[in-house]
C-alpha cells in the first residue's frame, strides 16, 4: 500500500517553506478582479508554488464587491489544504480596488495590524447609500485612511485608477503593479510581467500601468511636471480666460470679468465660478443679470462678517439661475465634450462606432415649461386639456443620439435656449428666485446669520422633473419654520439644522420630526 502524503496548513511555528500565503482581492464589476486573481495565481505557479483561486460574487455590479481569494504555498511534495474563502484575522495581503472597499474589508475583520499588508486605490466610487442621500452623502476618505493605517501592518494607497486610465489599461494592472512593488510576495518583477504577457491582449498598456504603479509603490516614480500657469489678468481668471469665441462675445466676457475683479477679494473666486456657470448656461446678458443681483447682497455686506452673505449669494444665485429643464438636458447631451468623455470612459478606440441611447421621460409640466409663458399657462390652467396631452407625452422615450434623427431632435430642443427667457419655466423660476432672494436680504439688518442660512437653503433645490418637485417641497417646508424661529437668538442655527435634516433624509421623515420640535419650542415660549 502506498503511503499517503499528509496535507498541511499554515500554523504557528510552521517553517517558511510550508507557510500558506493568503491573499484577498475586493473588486466590483468592470475592474478586472478575476484577471488580477488569475495573474497572481500564474505568478505563484511560475515560481514553484501551488496556488488556488476562488471567488465569492457580490450582490450585483456596483452594489456589492466580489471577493477573489488566492491561497498559495511552496510546492514541497505534500498536498496543501486550501480554504475557499477568507476568514477574519487570517489574511496576509488584502487588495481593494477602491478606497471604501478597503474600509469595508476592515469592518469585516479581514485586516489585522500584526499581519495584513493592505493595498488600496485611493480613488472613490460612490456607494448606493452615498448616492441616495439628497445632500453630500459621501463618507469621509480621510477617516478611512487613518483607520487603514492603524488597522493594517502596512498600508499602500494611491490613485491606481488614474494610473490605469493614463496608460490606457484597466485598474487590475495597476493593482498588480502595487502588489509587486510592495514586496509582500517573494516574487520578482519579471515574474509579474511574464504573467501579464501571457494574456496576449492589451499587453503593452497593461505593462505600462503595471510599471507605473510598481514604481509608485516603491516610491521611485518620477513626479509629473506641472505646467506653468499664465499670469492672471483678472483675479481668478487666467490670461486666456479658458474662453474662446467671437470677438464681440469675448469683449462682453472681459467686461463681466472686470466687474468681478472690482468685487471684494474674498468674494471674487466664488463670483467668477458662478459667472462662468451662468454664461455657459445662457449668454453674456444672463451673466450681467447675475452680477446685478449679486451687487444687491454686496451692498448690504461688510468685511466684519467675512462677506459670508455675498459668498453664499454668489454660489446659490448661480445655481438658481441655472435650473435644470428639458433645454438644459438636451444641450448637455449634444455637446462635443460629452461625446469625448463618454468615449474616454467606455474606452472606444479611434475609428470605432459608438452607439448611444438617451432616455427621456418628460411630463406635461416639462412640456408646458418649454412653451411660451402664455400658452404654457393656458394649458396648465385647464386640467382636462393638460391630462389629455399628458397621456400622450408622459411615457419614456429612447433616443439614439448616434443617429442623425435622434441627435437632431435633441439639438433642436437644446437650441431653444435662445428663447428661454420667454418660456413658462423661466418665468416661474425667476419669480421663485426673486421671492427667496428678497426674503433673505430682508433679514440682513435684524439677523445677518439668519439671512445667510436662508440663502444656503437654496441648496435643497436641485434636479429635474419629479426630483425637482420633491426638492422644492423640502425647501418650502424648511422655510415654513421662519415664522416660528425669527426673533430668537438661535434662529439661524435652527434653520441650518432643518436644512441638514432635509439633506440627510430622502423621504423627509427626519425633517418632519425636526419641524415638530420647532413647533413645540413656540408652544413652550407661549406658556
Amino acid at each position: 500500500m502506498l503511503d499517503a502524503v499528509p496535507p498541511f496548513r499554515s500554523r504557528a511555528g510552521a517553517q517558511g517553506d510550508e507557510r500558506v500565503i493568503k491573499l484577498a482581492v475586493l473588486a466590483v464589476g468592470g475592474q478586472g478582479g478575476g484577471v488580477l486573481a488569475d495573474w497572481i495565481t500564474d505568478v505563484a505557479e511560475r515560481n514553484g508554488y501551488v496556488a488556488q483561486s476562488t471567488s465569492v460574487a457580490g450582490v450585483a455590479q456596483r452594489t456589492g464587491a466580489t471577493i477573489y481569494y488566492v491561497e498559495m504555498a511552496r510546492d514541497t511534495g505534500r498536498l496543501p489544504v486550501f480554504a475557499l474563502s477568507p476568514s477574519q484575522g487570517d489574511v496576509d495581503i488584502l487588495i481593494a480596488a477602491e478606497l471604501m472597499e478597503a474600509g469595508r474589508a476592515i469592518i469585516r475583520g479581514f485586516v489585522t495590524p500584526e499581519r495584513t499588508t493592505l493595498i488600496a486605490s485611493s480613488h472613490r466610487i460612490a456607494a448606493v447609500s452615498e448616492k441616495i442621500e439628497p445632500g453630500d452623502g459621501r463618507a469621509s476618505s480621510s477617516k478611512v485612511h487613518a483607520t487603514a493605517e492603524a488597522a493594517s501592518k502596512r498600508f499602500i494607497a494611491f490613485d491606481m485608477e488614474k494610473i490605469a486610465a493614463d496608460n490606457g489599461s484597466m485598474i487590475s494592472a495597476s493593482l498588480l503593479g502595487a502588489l509587486a512593488g510592495s514586496d509582500a510576495l517573494p516574487f520578482s518583477r519579471e515574474s509579474y510581467e511574464q504573467a501579464i504577457g501571457a494574456g496576449g491582449r492589451g499587453v503593452r498598456a497593461s505593462l505600462a500601468a503595471f510599471g507605473a504603479a510598481h514604481d509608485r509603490a516603491r516610491g521611485t516614480a518620477v513626479p509629473a511636471q506641472k505646467e506653468a500657469k499664465p499670469k492672471a489678468v483678472v483675479p481668478g481668471l487666467d490670461a486666456a480666460g479658458n474662453v474662446s469665441g467671437p470677438e464681440s462675445l469675448l469683449k462682453g466676457w472681459q467686461a463681466l470679468a472686470t466687474r468681478v475683479g472690482a468685487l471684494p477679494e474674498p468674494l471674487r473666486d466664488m463670483a467668477l465660478r458662478g459667472l462662468k456657470k451662468v454664461v455657459d448656461y445662457q449668454d453674456i446678458a444672463y451673466g450681467d443679470e447675475y452680477l446685478d443681483r449679486l451687487d444687491r447682497a454686496v451692498a448690504l455686506d461688510s468685511a466684519d462678517h467675512g462677506y459670508a452673505l455675498s459668498i453664499a449669494a454668489a454660489k446659490h444665485l448661480a445655481n438658481a439661475l441655472c435650473y435644470d429643464d428639458m433645454i438644459r438636458v438636451a444641450d448637455l447631451k449634444t455637446r462635443s465634450t460629452r461625446d469625448r468623455r463618454v468615449r474616454r470612459e467606455v474606452g472606444v478606440r479611434d475609428g470605432s462606432i459608438l452607439q448611444v441611447t438617451e432616455y427621456f421621460h418628460p411630463r406635461i409640466e416639462e412640456f408646458c415649461g418649454t412653451l411660451p409663458a402664455s400658452l404654457g399657462s393656458y394649458i396648465e390652467n385647464r386640467p382636462k386639456l393638460a391630462a389629455f396631452l399628458d397621456r400622450r407625452i408622459n411615457h419614456g422615450r429612447r433616443i439614439r443620439t448616434d443617429s442623425f434623427a435622434g441627435f437632431a431632435a435633441l439639438w433642436f430642443i437644446g437650441g431653444l435656449r435662445r428663447w428661454r427667457r420667454r418660456l413658462l419655466r423661466h418665468k416661474v423660476e425667476i419669480a421663485h428666485l426673486d421671492r427667496w432672494y428678497a426674503l433673505a436680504l430682508g433679514y440682513v439688518p435684524a439677523d445677518y446669520a439668519l439671512a445667510v442660512e436662508i440663502l444656503n437653503c437654496r441648496r435643497l433645490i436641485k434636479g429635474y422633473s419629479d426630483t425637482h418637485v420633491r426638492a422644492q417641497s423640502k425647501f418650502d417646508r424648511v422655510l415654513s419654520a421662519l415664522d416660528l424661529v425669527k426673533g430668537r437668538t438661535d434662529a439661524a442655527d435652527w434653520i441650518r439644522r432643518l436644512r441638514e435634516m432635509a439633506l440627510k433624509d430622502e423621504k423627509g421623515d427626519m425633517l418632519d420630526g425636526a419641524l415638530k420640535t420647532v413647533a413645540s419650542l413656540d408652544d413652550n415660549t407661549a406658556r
